[in-house]
């Protein structure tokens, strides 16, 4: 794992100087502390800050092929290249080191046009091909790491992270209202844009070329929903074996390392999967490591003792309060390097300094597996709708809906008559492509509300949902609504939000790689496209994991229902103990100085945090965002 960061010359520029790539780097220093590596000539610098992981001795990087007339940067790790490398030396490739990341260059020699289809891996990569004089980046299909660019006069730069960018002078920090009313939309930003103008990220599963000043982007993969046809359907129970020996192979790949590797271990069934399949590999107690909450609203640590017993694994746990996940706030979004609009990437970023101060570089998790095996109450909720729509005026149908969210307050407070007010919108349009969603981005998109009157007409008239609908794929129409929904979730939640806010941003900030066998290619594509029912029966979640993992985990993991990792947010910043800095940027002079939002609506917002009034989830989401959004305006400046 490493942080990667360059440069390319698009006109008749001087040579790169190696200092300015380094400069770029020792920005994203925390991505990879072990050792720095530059490339650069008349046209291009490639730079690498590498966090050792394989081939501790002999894998820095960049590393170029037997000519060095091809090179490369890697951030990440490509688990079959064991099985390539043998491949490759069969063709007569001659390798110089052990590491993953000298496949790339052979792979590419061997096959220029298909040489990403054969990774199976999480990568962002920059390769330079020096007889065709091009540059190549690309991402790993569904965006668990990094790479960002922009164009500055003549040249072109790329990097890990926007920050290293940032090095560079001209490179501007100027917010995108277009991407801030996405993120206050939909969580994140669409497609390839970033929340900062002229700073544009490659989408996953593509790959972006440059060759004679000419830019272009296309993909390599895209995400197929459509049930397997070529077959009958499995049973469930001859899906569930077969789910279970993918799982158990990606597992295995992603123990390869040459140093330890954890689990990250929530009590839920994701996590708890992994944690028992890693430690069927590990010669000693696999290490564990957990999150704990001193409010028991968001607290699983009951569950996490069990299965850590049930195992026999070796947990250790960082016990987050409230004034913890406030005072890390600001290093969160440092890292985020967009707005938050939850406060649940803090103890994450917690957690990776725990496993940090363990000695630990790598932990396998279980993230992805409530999106293609259909985990989420979302999808639920979707379900109980539309049940509901076919007898609209139904008594009992809608309070099906009570029991998903008992953690939204207002559905608590506000009785029957809410219930059926907020879930009863649009009920009827079954037809509606974003029906399993729209309420959720309607709701959070009432935080727009809280910006400036200037700030609103410079969005005014744009609508995310619209621009949303623009880019989905031409088949997407016909696909099963769960199928529709579990697309819309991976490649906007999953992608836009979880791998990366909550996922490589926490963990690389303190050199932790996360490794994710539920995102293995093959056990994505066979999990999306099984029977609706495979994933939810009735009203039972991951049907499929909870049969294949039926002889693995204790049977109260198994039953337990689903709980969505949260952590808390009004209580964090307007507790007993709230901190400086949360006054400060908050305050109507510094509200009305960075002009993003209306400083009477966010006063009104603080005044009634303060006094302990009931927050809506929204309001808590504008809470988060504002702070966020003021947080970020000083942090490169």
């Amino acid at each position: 794992m490493c942080g990667i960061a360059g440069t390319l010359n698009l006109g008749s520029g001087p040579p790169v100087d190696p200092e300015m790539v380094y400069s770029m780097l020792e920005a994203i220093r925390h991505r990879g502390p072990d050792e720095n590596g530059v490339f650069s000539n008349d046209r291009v610098g490639l730079g690498s800050a590498r966090l050792s992981i394989i081939d501790l001795a002999g894998g820095r990087q960049p590393i170029h092929n037997e000519d060095a007339t091809i090179w490369v940067v890697f951030n990440g790790e490509i688990y079959n290249y064991v099985e390539l490398r043998r491949e490759l030396e069969s063709a007569g490739h001659v390798f110089s080191t052990q590491s993953d990341t000298e496949v790339l260059v052979h792979l590419y020699e061997e096959d220029e046009q298909g040489w990403l289809l054969q990774l199976n891996g999480q990568f962002a990569i920059a390769l330079w091909d020096q007889k065709n004089q091009t540059l190549i980046l690309a991402r790993d299909r569904l965006g668990v790491r990094p790479i960002f660019y922009t164009l500055r006069e003549s040249a072109f730069y790329f990097a890990s992270e926007i920050k290293s960018l940032f090095t560079q002078p001209g490179i501007r920090t100027e917010f995108d209202p277009i991407a801030l009313s996405q993120i206050f939309t939909f969580w994140t930003t669409l497609g390839k844009r970033t929340c900062y103008r002229n700073i544009s990220s490659v989408l996953p599963g593509h790959y972006l070329k440059i060759r004679g000043g000419q830019m272009t982007e296309h993909p390599y993969w895209t995400l197929n929903m459509n049930p397997a046809s070529d077959s009958p359907q499995p049973s469930l129970d001859k899906a569930a074996e077969h789910l279970l020996w993918l799982l158990k192979d990606a597992v295995r790949l992603r123990l390869r390392s040459d140093v330890p590797v954890g689990t990250y271990l929530s009590g839920g069934l994701d996590s708890s999967s992994i944690t028992a399949l890693a430690s069927r590999h590990s010669e000693t107690r696999l290490k564990t490591f957990s999150i704990a909450f001193g409010d028991q609203a968001f607290d699983e640590s009951a569950y996490q003792q069990r299965t850590n017993e049930f195992l026999g694994v070796d947990n250790d746990a960082i016990h987050c309060s409230h004034v913890d996940i406030a005072a890390a706030f600001p290093e969160a979004i440092r890292h985020a390097e967009m707005p938050l609009l939850r406060t649940a990437p803090v103890p994450m970023l917690l957690l990776s300094r725990l496993v940090h101060e363990h000695n630990f570089k790598v932990v396998l998790t279980g993230e992805g597996a409530d999106e293609i095996l259909g985990g989420y109450d979302i999808f639920k909720e979707a379900k109980i709708r539309r049940f509901w729509a076919r007898q609209p005026n139904s008594a009992f149908r809608p309070l099906l809906l009570r029991r998903l969210y008992p953690y939204i307050s207002a559905l608590s407070y506000g009785g029957d008559a809410y219930l059926r007010m907020f879930f009863g919108r649009n009920l009827s349009n079954t037809d509606d492509s974003f029906y399993a969603h729209r309420l959720r981005w309607q709701n959070t998109a009432r935080c727009l509300r809280f910006f400036s009157p200037d700030y609103q007409n410079e969005i005014k008239g744009y609508d995310p949902l619209a621009e949303l609908a623009e880019s989905l794929p031409a088949e997407f129409k016909l696909w099963n609504p769960f199928s529709q929904a579990q697309y819309l979730e991976i490649i906007i939640f999953l992608s836009g939000y979880l791998l990366a806010s909550q996922g490589d941003r926490m963990g690389m900030a303190n050199s932790v790689e996360g490794r994710f066998p539920f995102l293995d290619p093959r056990v994505v594509d066979f999990s999306v496209r099984l029977p609706a029912e495979h994933k939810m029966y009735g009203l039972r979640e991951k049907a499929v994991l909870k049969r294949a993992m039926k002889d693995q985990l204790p049977q109260e993991t198994l039953r337990r229902s689903k709980q969505p990792y949260r952590a808390p947010i009004r209580s964090v910043f307007f507790g007993g103990d709230s901190l400086d800095y949360v006054s400060e940027n908050l305050s109507p002079e510094k509200i009305r100085q960075t002009g993003y939002f209306a400083p009477e609506s966010v006063a009104a917002l603080i005044a009634k945090c303060q006094r302990g009034a009931n927050v809506s989830e929204t309001e808590e989401m504008a809470l988060t965002g504002i702070l966020s959004v003021q947080l970020l305006h000083y942090m490169w400046r």
